[in-house]
């Protein structure tokens, strides 16, 4: 169903480094990684997890870059051999794990730049989410702005007219018959505003972020788990190919996402639910669950932001300024060292000249 996804977008050349070949970690070095992302995880108040197209794949969807990607296939003039439905499909292990994470307070955020409506069908919740590129599964008015959950994948692309009618009335406001559009973002179009400005703000305020199953070339999604590193925070990539950004991690981790993920729970001591069907948005009546951002969420968290960014300069710069503090100390006993060390009869600068 991506192989459908991507033929329904429009012609695009510049798709990225498409096939390089995949890198697995030794299975010793994978429990003494995630031992150490544990750590980090421990440490963190502020946790933000950047999910792509590779914790997936064990749903039976493709990715778009990796050897047997739909993308590197399609230069190939060739299609993926597994092409599960977005509506079989069902959340993986990771997505779950996401969801317990979060309940537990260890992964604050989730930032996704997948279209499966994976995360949404894991039932977490819409505050922990931002998806910057759409979602399969939604809807959206072009009057009022209210976001429907479908209970199947919309039959458009590109935020093209779904032929259906915004059933929109509320106590506030009620909509006067907007047509519904997809929300699954095209080459040419922007970010969807809220979910980007929610995304960046807590990228930047993250002690810690986490990406999973993304080269992380797609920008500006791909630059997000960078906001947090000038204000003193870590970041740790979790993929199977190379990304643009490993040389900038603190922790890079080569395995499937499942296995991380798994491992990463157990130490935490949080249990990964099955897929509850029940639980699941999409198996509702359509249009019966709204998938909106609130307003006033993104002014509250604005001021956090501006709070928590403030703080973490002021220590950056106290950390600075002891450091230096530390450097004139340490080379003001070196001096002290070296004058105690210089011989008795050491010649002057006037005996040289003479």
């Amino acid at each position: 169903m991506s192989c459908n996804y991507a033929e329904g977008l429009s012609k695009y050349e510049n798709k990225g480094v498409l096939g390089v070949a995949e890198i697995f970690d030794t299975p010793e070095l994978v429990e003494e990684k995630c031992e150490q992302l544990v750590k980090m995880m421990l440490a963190s108040s502020h946790t933000v997890v950047h999910t792509g197209a590779g914790i997936s794949t064990s749903a039976g969807i493709p990715d778009f870059r990796g050897p047997n990607g739909v993308w590197t296939l399609e230069e190939k003039g060739e299609k993926p051999a597994v092409n599960i439905s977005f509506d079989d499909a069902v959340p993986t292990r990771t997505h779950m794990a996401l969801k317990s994470l979060v309940a537990s307070g260890h992964v604050q955020y989730i930032v996704s730049q997948n279209i499966d409506g994976l995360h949404l069908r894991s039932g977490l919740a819409r505050e922990h989410l931002s998806e910057l590129h759409g979602n399969m599964f939604l809807e959206v008015c072009t009057k009022c702005r209210r976001q429907y959950v479908r209970s199947s994948p919309a039959p458009t692309v590109g935020k093209k007219e779904t032929g259906n009618i915004c059933p929109g009335t509320s106590a506030e406001r009620a909509c006067r018959r907007g047509k519904l559009i997809d929300n699954i973002l095209d080459w040419e179009h922007d970010l969807p505003e809220n979910d980007l400005q929610l995304a960046f703000m807590h990228s930047a305020m993250a002690d810690l972020n986490i990406c999973l199953g993304t080269t992380l070339q797609i920008v500006p999604s791909g630059d997000l788990p960078l906001k947090n590193l000038k204000h003193g925070g870590r970041l740790v990539i979790c993929n199977l190919q190379p990304t643009k950004h490993d040389k900038k991690s603190d922790l890079k981790i080569s395995t499937y996402v499942d296995a991380v993920l798994e491992r990463v729970a157990k130490r935490l001591g949080v249990e990964i639910p099955e897929y509850q069907r029940e639980e699941d948005p999409t198996k509702r009546d359509t249009y019966s669950v709204q998938w909106n951002i609130d307003g006033k969420m993104v002014k509250t968290l604005e001021k956090r932001y501006d709070s928590t960014i403030k703080e973490k300069n002021l220590l950056k710069k106290r950390c600075s300024t002891s450091s230096i503090d530390q450097d004139r100390e340490d080379l003001k006993r070196n001096n002290k060292k070296l004058k105690q060390e210089q011989p008795s009869n050491a010649t002057n600068e006037g005996d040289l000249n003479s």
